[in-house]
């Protein structure tokens, strides 16, 4: 499955950004979509995650209650609404998608990956 991430950008502290991840695919409802983030000079870090037909969701803990992730399979796309970001939040988001049930959490298990969006939290 091809991904496209788009949304990203400069925001402020304490602002909002919501990134979208969008497959042409019609299988997209069989992937469980995830987003990832990698900083500068730090490794990929998994954001969160939600699964075929959106009932499980999953957060690292520095971004619960900030951020949100959903999915519109009629639209083939995911989300990733993120809310109070901080210049933490700083990195290159990607969204990446795998088969089964499995809810993994560690980049290795992701099959397809888009190509990044830079989201830059000023101070």
């Amino acid at each position: 499955v091809q991904l496209q991430a788009s949304g990203g950008g400069l925001v402020k502290a304490g602002g909002s950004l919501r990134l979208s991840c969008e497959a042409p695919e019609r299988t997209f409802s069989d992937y469980i979509i995830a987003w990832f983030r990698q900083a500068p000079e730090k490794e990929r870090e998994f954001v969160g995650l939600i699964d075929q037909n959106g009932r499980e969701i999953r957060y690292t803990t520095s971004v619960k209650g900030r951020f949100t992730i959903s999915r519109d399979n009629a639209k083939n796309t995911a989300y990733l609404q993120m809310n109070s970001l901080k210049p933490e939040d700083t990195a290159v988001y990607y969204c990446a998608a795998k088969e089964s049930f499995y809810l993994a959490t560690g980049a290795v298990y992701y099959d397809f990956w888009g190509q990044g969006t830079l989201v830059t939290v000023s101070s």
